[in-house]
């Protein structure tokens, strides 16, 4: 049984059309809190609370009206942070103790999109049960609750602060930040005003850049998923290194002081190894199918178990509850560290870096040249329809490319979950091989396809 609006990551679309708009969203509040009041059991008269957090995009002041409307229509009390990352909804959700928690944001997409994320009181993604209820609700009719029985909203004035000392609290009290030049990249996001407080109470000298949000200019040229900016910057400041975010904060990716680019996957394994060098690596390190082969066999050179999650942090998630592990973590930048906290956080994870580098006393340079990743093509093929990949032709070139790389490579061909496409990755030691390999692959898919 599949949902009909909720994706991997909450409900997403672009702004005006389909499913982000005033009237639908005010349903979607409505029927969340309805699933709610009846889920959570709570005292005679007390009313269940859900928590609301924005990124900066401009279409987040019409969004948030509509579900404060939907929500309290429902009878549900709702507390509004204002901008704040993902990650920190997550956590103020538990620590106000909240019935669910509302993050409105499309993450590292255009402003023009934006999309609706949601919370369970233990800071958690919603599970599916949850989501099939509120979409079994929006097929039904909305009926608003008496005038005496709706919910009330109110502002949580000091949610910055509550979340600035909660990030804090994962950096051991014994080390500082103090001798290291930062430049943090808050990507126009929701991090502009909680990160660069957090580095520099620490005690590091920061220069903030993408921190001047106009509601328009969210991750435009800047952020994790545009880190040339970042990069210009830390060379031009002559800083030790730097941190880039996402637009709403759960994503990270680092870059070293000569202007070298520190992915997901080089970022776990430092944290890792920080970890395994203190005796606090509990179980093994989760990834994904995109995760590189590199850091794969670099764990194993230390018998430090790994397994692969399909594409999302929500099943890393789900893969590191099943093994009882609590690292994992994307390619993309999405890291999980829940000995710290329930749900990604590019704060925390860059923190738990910094922790790394301060023990060992190395550079980040050092310590991100450990792991050198293979080299890795992704080329993305159009479709019109839905493809079979099984079929004996796609099975037979998988396997002529399997050949070829003779055990020094991986081969990865799947269906985009947002998009009409098939995503075909190769990687390996020999970078010529691979991108032949995959344009030979990318070939039949699209011969196939046309």
């Amino acid at each position: 049984m599949s949902k009909q609006y909720f994706g991997t990551d909450g409900i997403r679309g672009r702004v005006g059309e389909s499913v982000i708009t005033p009237e639908f969203i005010m349903k979607l509040g409505y029927a969340a809190g309805h699933v709610l009041a009846n889920h959570e059991h709570l005292p005679n008269g007390q009313r269940p609370t859900v928590l609301i957090g924005k990124d900066t995009r401009i279409s987040g002041y019409m969004l948030e009206a509509s579900l404060e409307a939907g929500l309290s229509a429902a009878g549900v009390d709702v507390l509004l942070t204002g901008p704040m990352p993902t990650p920190a909804v997550a956590y103020l959700t538990r620590a106000l103790r909240a019935q669910a928690g509302i993050v409105i944001s499309a993450s590292h997409n255009p402003y023009y999109d934006n999309g609706i994320k949601f919370f369970s009181a233990q800071g958690t993604k919603l599970p599916d049960e949850l989501e099939f209820a509120i979409e079994a609700e929006l097929a039904k009719p909305m009926q608003v609750m008496a005038s005496a029985q709706l919910g009330k909203a109110k502002r949580v004035d000091d949610a910055a602060g509550r979340y600035i000392e909660f990030c804090k609290s994962t950096f051991p009290n014994h080390l500082d930040l103090r001798g290291l030049k930062i430049v943090l990249d808050c990507a126009h996001g929701a991090t502009y005003h909680v990160a660069p407080d957090v580095f520099h109470e620490l005690g590091a000298d920061v220069i903030a850049i993408g921190n001047q949000p106009d509601g328009l200019n969210i991750n435009e040229k800047v952020g994790s998923t545009h880190p040339e900016a970042l990069q210009a910057a830390v060379v031009a400041q002559q800083a030790d290194l730097g941190i880039a975010f996402d637009g709403d904060g759960d994503r990270v990716m680092m870059v070293d002081s000569a202007g070298n680019l520190l992915d997901g996957d080089q970022l776990l394994y430092i944290i890792a190894m920080g970890l395994y060098a203190r005796g606090k690596l509990k179980g093994g390190v989760a990834g994904t199918l995109m995760t590189n082969l590199a850091l794969e066999h670099a764990l194993q050179k230390h018998q430090i178990p790994f397994a692969r999650a399909n594409v999302g942090d929500r099943y890393v998630l789900e893969l590191l509850q099943a093994k009882n592990w609590k690292l994992g973590g994307e390619n993309s930048g999405h890291i999980l560290t829940l000995d710290k906290h329930t749900s990604g956080d590019a704060i925390i994870a860059a923190l738990q870096v910094l922790h790394a580098l301060r023990d060992s006393g190395n550079t980040l340079q050092t310590l991100g040249d450990e792991l050198r990743l293979y080299p890795q093509v992704l080329i993305n093929v159009t479709t019109k329809q839905k493809l079979d990949l099984n079929q004996q032709s796609v099975q037979a070139a998988i396997k002529q490319a399997e050949q070829v790389l003779n055990g020094q490579g991986r081969v990865l061909l799947r269906a985009s979950g947002t998009e009409p496409k098939i995503r075909v990755m190769i990687e390996g030691m020999d970078k010529s091989l691979v991108q032949a390999q995959a344009e030979q692959l990318a070939e039949v898919i699209r011969q196939l396809a046309a």
